[in-house]
């Protein structure tokens, strides 16, 4: 009996045990479930606005990279220099002559296209009404340029320069890059990176040209001053030779006869003669006697002067050398020097001698195409 009670009990145990668990479980369950549900709202609000933003990002991104690949195109680049208009054109000639467009290239290897030539016109432009000088710089043939937008056969590679004067002392320099396929006769604007290639070397050519005009000044100045040094040196040793001379007193009686005659015959015994007779004077030149004894430091400002000479004096070697208006190969040809042509250097640089005809010309020449002293 006993035992069937505990049985009994036991069994009832175990069987009300999972009732118990089954019943915690549920209630926590129903807990949770109303936890959920009165947070739904928040989630749900949470997550549209997720949703909203993300639709926006992903609406933007692509705006944003449209307006990225649309805004560099087809700009150009516009500048104002703070020099003459006459000197601007000058070296966009310069640089529209040199057979190289920069700032792309055919193929990976490359730097930049070669074989371009300058033109006073191009087809591929519309034509320009606003005023200015126009320098064109066109490469035919090209293979599929880079940075142009879409670009992808050969065709036509052109770059316009567009000078305009604003007053005397300023300039507005315009770049324009275009490239024309050959086959559908489609053109493509340039992202900018050719424009400001070719501003670049530009810019390097006239702070070139400033180098030269404050060198130039600087030399001149420099002249100048030892001109002056030589004048001032030559009046201070002139005078007292001068002064000397004048004042050597007139004989009162003429010498002997025989030996003035034997002077004539020899001036070397005259000079002898006069010595020994106590007849010269400082100051007195006697026959026989050199000017470098007499004045010696006339004779050293001389070759100082020669010295001088031979270093900012050159020849011109066979067989011939072109006065450049800029130390570049490229720069545009002043006039054509003959050999022999005797120049001033005023400036000195590694591969360059800034130099003056003596038609007072001034150009570029290279260093090997002078003589060295």
């Amino acid at each position: 009996m006993e035992t069937t009670v505990g049985l009994g009990i036991g069994v009832q145990s175990r069987s009300r045990k999972p009732d118990f668990w089954a019943k915690s479980s549920t209630t926590a369950a129903v807990d949770v479930a109303r936890r959920r549900w009165s947070g739904a709202p928040r989630l749900r609000s949470l997550t549209g606005l997720f949703a909203l933003l993300l639709l926006l990002f992903t609406a933007v991104l692509p705006l944003a990279g449209r307006e990225k690949d649309k805004l560099p195109y087809g700009e150009g680049l516009i500048v104002n220099i703070p020099l003459p208009e006459s000197e601007v054109a000058q070296v966009v000639e310069d640089v529209a002559q040199n057979g190289v467009i920069r700032g792309t290239k055919e193929y990976n290897k490359d730097e930049f296209v070669g074989g371009a030539k300058a033109a006073s016109s191009s087809r591929v432009f519309p034509a320009w009404n606003e005023g200015g000088k126009l320098f064109y710089k066109v490469r035919m043939q090209a293979i599929d340029p880079r940075n142009f937008k879409d670009s992808g056969d050969v065709g036509t590679l052109v770059v316009r320069y567009v000078v305009q004067a604003q007053g005397e002392k300023n300039t507005v320099l315009r770049i324009d890059a275009l490239f024309e396929e050959d086959f559908r006769h489609t053109v493509h604007q340039s992202n900018g990176s050719i424009e400001s290639s070719e501003y670049k070397d530009i810019q390097e050519h006239l702070e070139a040209i400033e180098v030269m005009k404050k060198q130039t000044v600087e030399a001149n100045e420099e002249r100048r001053e030892q001109l002056e040094k030589k004048q001032n040196l030559a009046m201070r040793s002139d005078p007292p030779a001068v002064t000397a001379l004048q004042s050597v007193p007139l004989q009162s009686e003429p010498p002997a006869v025989a030996p003035a005659m034997e002077s004539l015959a020899d001036p070397a015994s005259q000079a002898e003669t006069m010595q020994s007779a106590g007849q010269t004077r400082p100051g007195q030149t006697l026959p026989g006697q050199t000017l470098s004894a007499q004045t010696p430091s006339d004779q050293t400002l001389e070759e100082r002067v020669k010295d001088l000479r031979k270093q900012v004096e050159r020849l011109v070697k066979a067989p011939g050398a072109p006065l450049k208006s800029a130390p570049f190969h490229t720069a545009s040809t002043l006039q054509s020097l003959t050999p022999g042509t005797e120049v001033l250097i005023l400036i000195s640089t590694p591969y360059w001698y800034g130099v003056e005809t003596h038609e007072g010309q001034h150009g570029w020449i290279l260093r090997d195409q002078l003589e060295q002293p």
